[in-house]
């Protein structure tokens, strides 16, 4: 085939428009306070991945005593940014102050020690709008509307910032107290923990993925239109526009599949999901030196008033049940039941286990798999136990309302009635 199937994002860091500011104590940290392990406490796990763990941690001295933060804990990291589409120098020190926005997670502090890198992160008690995508089943398309006008308006901050999101997916908008979007893992480029016998470079979910990152055939702005088109589709029919029972036919769909839109979608919705989703890179909205402007004017958004949208004056359409601000009912039981422990520094370890953590610098980090997730890709949407369904016109629930059933004989024979409703 003419793609990839392995391809692994790094390769456009070799190119010379690249610059990459490494996330540390100099880029990050702005004050003279010296910021280590033993200002925080750590209280619940958040998350876990082939990157390493978020934790929820409260810290116990200097400034911001007794706030609550979320830290993560890599190998590395660095903020990978495009010369050409900025204005800054190499010399830039704080990298922070350039991808401040109010719907991208704040960046406090970071800090080295025993060769893993800090970055604790402001605590979005909101959790994974995905949460609410999977409990929804699809959304509203007022309810699309409103998270995607706040997405359009981050990607379009990190692009003048010359940062290319690539990894736009449900999994990395999470949501503030009040439920407005916070994107997370942008630009980033990190060192990924390889577990045992892991060969992929690029593991994870490719399904919200540009066909010019398959194919490498480039990297530009509009990979993250594409993604906004992906994303968009998921929201509104349950499930990404193109998905099959592996990550080759998934790529192959991708490159080639056509674009089922539903009945039901509005011709509104379904005008800027085909213009968003268009291969070419020339024709998609959102590629011209404009960049998001053609995307913020199309017909979908006619109601949205895009200085309200900014100044978060929209009335998001869910606000989390929360008790208090350290509140971790939003994040999934599997994790917060974890008793937190950071893991000992990987250089103290034994020389076999050393070799568990061959790492390798990647862009977007949270292109992996969990850690612990079955080898064998099935086909699964990204999200916990929801099943790809082209072939039904309508989404697919089940009785209690859930966006789809796990079970696997179901999902063999679901595989069935759609492999056997393609051409």
């Amino acid at each position: 085939g003419d793609y990839d199937p392995d391809p692994n994002v790094n390769a456009f860091i070799e190119s010379e428009d690249v610059e990459t500011v490494q996330l540390c104590e100099q880029t990050v940290n702005l004050g003279n306070e010296k910021i280590g392990p033993q200002d925080f406490e750590l209280r619940k796990v958040l998350g876990k991945g082939g990157y390493g763990k978020v934790f929820q941690v409260r810290k116990v001295s200097g400034k911001d005593t007794g706030m609550i933060f979320a830290m993560k804990v890599l190998r590395k990291a660095a903020i990978v940014r495009n010369q050409k589409d900025t204005a800054h120098t190499k010399a830039e020190r704080n990298i922070l102050e350039a991808v401040k926005h109010p719907f991208i997670v704040d960046l406090m502090y970071a800090f080295q020690t025993g060769g893993k890198l800090y970055l604790i992160l402001e605590y979005l008690s909101g959790g994974e709008l995905f949460m609410h995508l999977e409990r929804e089943g699809i959304f509203l398309e007022d309810t699309a509307c409103f998270y995607l006008s706040e997405i359009i308006l981050a990607l379009e901050h990190l692009h003048r910032q010359g940062i290319i999101y690539r990894d736009l997916k449900p999994e990395n908008i999470l949501l503030d107290a009040f439920g407005h979007v916070k994107l997370t893992d942008f630009g980033l480029c990190k060192e990924h923990i390889q577990e045992g016998t892991m060969t992929h470079t690029f593991c994870g979910t490719i399904e919200y993925m540009a066909p010019e990152i398959l194919t490498r055939s480039g990297h530009g702005k509009a990979v993250d239109w594409w993604s906004l088109g992906a994303l968009m589709y998921d929201m509104l029919t349950g499930a990404p526009p193109f998905t099959a029972e592996n990550r080759k036919k998934t790529i192959e769909k991708i490159l080639r599949g056509k674009l089922i839109l539903q009945p039901y979608l509005t011709a509104d919705a379904r005008d800027l999901i085909r213009k968003l989703l268009k291969r070419q890179v020339v024709q998609r909205l959102g590629s011209t030196p404009n960049d998001g402007e053609a995307i913020k004017s199309h017909h979908f958004f006619k109601h949205i008033n895009w200085a309200d949208v900014v100044s978060r004056r929209l009335e998001p359409p869910f606000k989390p049940c929360l008790s208090s601000e350290d509140d971790v009912s939003q994040f999934d039981t599997k994790f917060t039941k974890q008793t937190p422990i950071d893991s000992p520094d990987e250089s103290t370890l034994s020389e076999s286990a050393n070799l568990v953590f061959q790492g390798f610098t990647y862009v977007a980090p949270s292109v992996l798999e969990e850690m612990n997730r079955p080898r064998i890709i099935k086909a699964r949407s990204p999200r916990k136990g929801s099943l790809y369904h082209h072939a039904h016109l309508v989404p697919l629930r089940n009785s209690f309302g859930s966006r789809h059933s796990n079970s696997p004989h179901l999902h063999d024979e679901m595989m069935e009635v759609v492999n056997s409703g393609l051409p």
